[in-house]
């Protein structure tokens, strides 16, 4: 397959250019690539080595993603490709986001939707890898996916350029951007190898204000990402430029890839870490990875009663009425969205 042409880039004297998809902005020489791997350099102009190839695809519920607040107990085709622009020590998905060989099946974007509608998805998610790197793929992925009337989501990790927000402006959906270590700047030189956060909370203002769903989450990585002042940082600047409804998932922390000597997190960890986000005034705080814990419930934040119960990626309960409002006291839970008529009660886990 040929490279496919990349657009977001700025040429440079003597054929080198400046790709400007994501916040490292990497000069590339002609013939050389960038951080990524997948965006090369060809004669002067920038290519997409990755385009219509997945690494991996994978049906998906949206809870997985995750998203508590949009379009509950629906489907996603999940779709990924290899390289990334971050260096996790941690990565769960390393076999594939830290290779520097392009590889994958042929899964050009109108495939991709097809196999989306055949399999009942709602939605297309771009997940397992960096999906910021493969953007010009995504996007005609998106718009192919929209005129099939499903939606589009990106798990990221932020790292975006306003370029790159500018382009997604009107045609992303919803985006769940993951913090590492509550994005302290120390934790993500050390174990990322990016700078710093600032790109990724600009980027979480920019895509809110052009309208797109924002849920953020923060793996908690015990005993280096763990600090509870960079909690409260994180959540302070979530509440103060996103908003106090804004869903905020804790991430329970698994060894993996070199990283496999450390523990997991510990429950009191997240539970501790949980109180001082809402201490911050953040009204929907989760706890992901800790399946059958009462923190992955939605509460009601004007009765307490249990809006939406769920174990893990499922629901369990829906307590709202048509109009998503709390059946106990009728206040509005922002939820974008309710179960499709095909999640029948009979589809719900049953209470144990």
């Amino acid at each position: 397959m040929p490279a496919h042409p990349a657009t977001l880039f700025t040429p440079l004297t003597g054929e080198k250019v400046r790709c400007t998809a994501c916040a490292r902005y990497c000069v590339i020489p002609p013939g050389s690539h960038g951080f990524c791997y997948v965006r090369k350099n060809e004669g002067g102009r920038l290519v997409l080595l990755t385009y219509g190839r997945a690494a991996a695809i994978q049906i998906d519920p949206v809870e997985k993603k995750p998203l508590a607040h949009f379009r509950p107990g629906s489907r996603v085709f999940s779709i990924g490709t290899v390289g990334c622009n971050w260096r996790c020590l941690y990565c769960q998905n390393a076999e594939i986001s830290q290779e520097h060989v392009v590889q994958g099946r042929a899964l050009p974007p109108s495939e991709a939707v097809a196999w989306a509608r055949r399999t009942g998805c709602d939605g297309v998610t771009f997940t397992y890898n960096e999906p910021t790197i493969f953007v010009e793929y995504a996007l005609d992925i998106i718009d192919a996916a929209h005129r099939a009337g499903l939606f589009s989501n990106f798990v990221t990790n932020g790292y975006l350029t306003p370029e790159t927000v500018e382009a997604l402006d009107g045609r992303l959906d919803a985006v769940s951007v993951d913090f590492k270590g509550s994005g302290e700047a120390g934790f993500m030189r050390k174990y990322i190898t990016a700078k710093g956060p600032e790109p990724i909370r600009s980027t979480l203002v920019d895509l809110q204000r052009r309208g797109t769903h924002v849920e953020v989450t923060d793996l908690i990585v015990p005993r280096v990402g763990d600090d509870p002042a960079a909690l409260r940082s994180l959540a302070r600047f979530v509440h103060d430029e996103l908003g106090p409804d804004t869903p905020f998932h804790l991430l329970r922390f698994h060894p993996d890839y070199r990283m496999l000597d450390f523990p997991e997190t510990p429950v009191g960890t997240l539970e501790r870490l949980h109180a001082i986000a809402k201490d911050e005034g953040l009204r929907y705080v989760y706890l992901g990875n800790v399946w059958g814990h009462r923190l992955e419930h939605t509460y009601c934040p004007a009765c307490g009663a249990v809006a939406v119960e769920r174990f893990g990626f499922y629901l369990r309960s829906w307590n709202l009425d048509e109009r998503n409002r709390c059946r106990a006291c009728g206040h509005p839970i922002p939820i974008v969205g309710r179960p499709p008529e095909r999640y029948s009660p009979a589809e719900i886990l049953p209470l144990a």
